[in-house]
């Protein structure tokens, strides 16, 4: 198939040949040429955003409910560096996304001219790949390669920088190009040699866990890591990126690892012979202080990312593969061999921390709302079917401790990046990739004036997520800080939202959406389900909460797991590995 078009024309066509039917996007001078053919598309839609930072997270927020690739469009200069923090957040977190700029026209590139921004040496760090295009005829084929390349091995963010001469210029479209990236061979297949080492390592332990990253949801592993865990009879911990990829109310989830994590989860990483490491990247929120970390496991790390093997922790027996095939071929293995591990005492062990440090949270004598409660209401009255999709700082990890996941991909949130005003844009792209679906955006007042002008989007393009605003009138996070490590001296914290600036009820008003207050707990069952029931536009349900409620169980930054608080200045009692 060849047909004569512009360069502008053979980018939205290639956009419709790879299956893309959403792009969020801001037009402008250097992408111009590319929205005019678009306005022909029946098969595309274009979702006008507020701001190129929406655009971004909503496309993260659709790749992350949908596991298709998110697409997202804006113009040189300033309209690319907007879109800098999605990318990151992207990468960082293994979203497959396509950012489309426009550039210069290309006998302009490197003259610093009118919105002129070197936006792929500007992203080069942080994206998988990227490539500027200059020649009209090479933009099949780069779109081809760049969903390929998103989407295949660990998945990420690819940029695609388009000069303006290349979209207007007459150019010869053919379908399918050939690509051509000699270089990219990501390995999916696991080698049998290390499974069988792996496999030996779990029948000889006597203490293992299953620690489970979100690499284990992006293969699309949920029934396979199920599987394994009830034929090993092995506890499991899942990390924040991977909430719901095994369910919490299976009697072997121990909880989250990490930073905020549960003292079940967290005992049984420290007090492990063997760490069965699946997707993830022994990042320092997890670990807390590295050489304290997991002291008696060995390691066995499978990872489809050759680079984040033993990068922080020696892997014993590295696994490089995806992980769904890894997993597959280590049920097998397991299978074959007659030897099981027994793990009475280790579940003996475990089952105590778990009934003597369950999650718990303070209520407040005045009578006062306490977030955590918020949270639980909302896990028992929206359910587990519901997506939910966090902001960052306390809210997010309230919502990752009191939300019950029974299903994988159901909680999209900003972890290694962590990008305040991650949560109102990224529901919008799940909202748009799942329409069906119930959709919560859980955010904090601080988080919410960041990205809440796509509250405006999410009207006009009739998007009806609903919003809990987790409102205690601060940087909670941080405030939270400064009360443990900075003698309450609260700099720049207080947000005085509790004058009302801005008035949460009013703004989304503004915005054409509902505005719901609650601030008693007996109200809060009430407001959660007025909210459930609107069902034609976005709802905004203003959480007033205590300011001083805060997240526990926590490991202060660079301190070891074994140093893990329940509350201030209480710790749990562990067992020594030489009782």
């Amino acid at each position: 198939m060849t047909e004569r078009m512009t360069g502008a024309q053979a980018l939205v066509r290639a956009l419709e040949h790879v299956g893309v039917d959403t792009v969020f996007g801001i037009p402008g001078g250097a992408i111009l040429p590319a929205y005019d053919p678009l306005y022909d598309s029946t098969k595309v839609r274009h979702v006008l955003v507020r701001h190129e930072q929406g655009a971004g997270h909503a496309a993260e927020g659709y790749a992350q409910a949908t596991g298709k690739v998110g697409v997202c469009m804006a113009t040189s200069g300033p309209g690319a560096t907007n879109l800098v923090t999605p990318i990151a957040d992207a990468y960082m977190d293994s979203v497959p996304i396509v950012a489309i700029t426009g550039q210069v026209a290309s006998g302009a590139i490197g003259t610093d001219a009118f919105q002129e921004a070197d936006i792929s040496g500007i992203t080069m760090p942080i994206t998988k790949h990227n490539f500027l295009v200059t020649d009209p005829l090479d933009i099949p084929r780069t779109i081809v390669e760049a969903f390929h390349i998103a989407s295949t091995g660990r998945p990420g963010p690819v940029l695609v920088d388009i000069s303006k001469d290349a979209l207007q210029a007459d150019t010869t479209f053919s379908w399918p190009p050939v690509m051509h990236l000699p270089g990219y061979r990501p390995v999916t297949r696991p080698h049998s040699k290390q499974i069988r080492e792996a496999a030996k390592l779990i029948a000889e332990s006597r203490r293992p866990v299953l620690y489970v990253g979100g690499g284990v949801h992006k293969a699309g592993a949920s029934a396979e890591l199920i599987r394994l865990a009830e034929l090993t009879n092995i506890p499991v911990v899942t990390t924040l990126m991977a909430r719901g990829t095994f369910p919490d109310s299976h009697p072997q989830h121990m909880g989250m690892p990490g930073m905020h994590g549960s003292v079940s989860a967290v005992g049984a990483l420290q007090q492990a012979d063997l760490l069965i490491g699946l997707g993830v990247r022994f990042d320092d929120r997890v670990t807390g202080q590295l050489s304290t970390f997991a002291p008696y496991a060995k390691i066995v790390h499978a990872d489809i990312d050759p680079a984040e093997i033993s990068k922080n922790r020696h892997a014993d027996v590295p696994i490089v593969g995806d992980c769904k095939e890894v997993i597959a071929d280590l049920i097998a293995t397991v299978e074959a061999s007659d030897r099981q591990g027994d793990y009475t005492d280790w579940w003996t062990l475990l089952n105590g921390y778990k009934q003597t440090y369950p999650l718990g949270y303070d209520e407040f004598e005045d009578g006062s709302l306490a977030p955590q409660y918020v949270m639980q209401r909302l896990s028992a009255i929206a359910g587990p079917d519901a997506y939910y999709v966090a902001g960052v700082g306390q809210h997010q990890m309230w919502a990752a401790q009191f939300i019950g996941y029974e299903n994988p991909g159901t909680f999209i949130n900003s972890g290694g990046l962590g990008t305040m005003g991650f949560a109102v844009p990224a529901a919008m792209g799940a909202k748009m990739g799942r329409p069906d679906a119930t959709v919560w955006a859980i955010d904090g007042d601080g988080c919410f004036q960041m990205t809440n002008q796509e509250l405006a989007t999410c009207a006009l393009e009739g998007v009806p997520i609903k919003i809990a605003v987790i409102n205690n009138g601060n940087l909670g996070m941080v405030r939270q800080w400064q009360t443990l490590f900075y003698e309450q001296r609260y700099s720049n914290t207080d947000l005085q939202t509790a004058r009302r600036i801005p008035d949460f009820v009013k703004l989304a008003e503004a915005y054409g959406c509902v505005g719901l207050r609650c601030e008693r707990p007996e109200d809060v069952d009430a407001t959660i389900m007025k909210a459930m029931e609107i069902t034609d536009v976005p709802v905004v349900v203003d959480f007033v909460v205590h300011q001083d409620a805060m997240v526990w169980p926590m490991v202060a930054a660079g301190t070891s797991n074994d140093d893990i608080k329940i509350a201030r200045d209480m710790a749990p009692t562990w067992e020594s590995e030489d009782e």
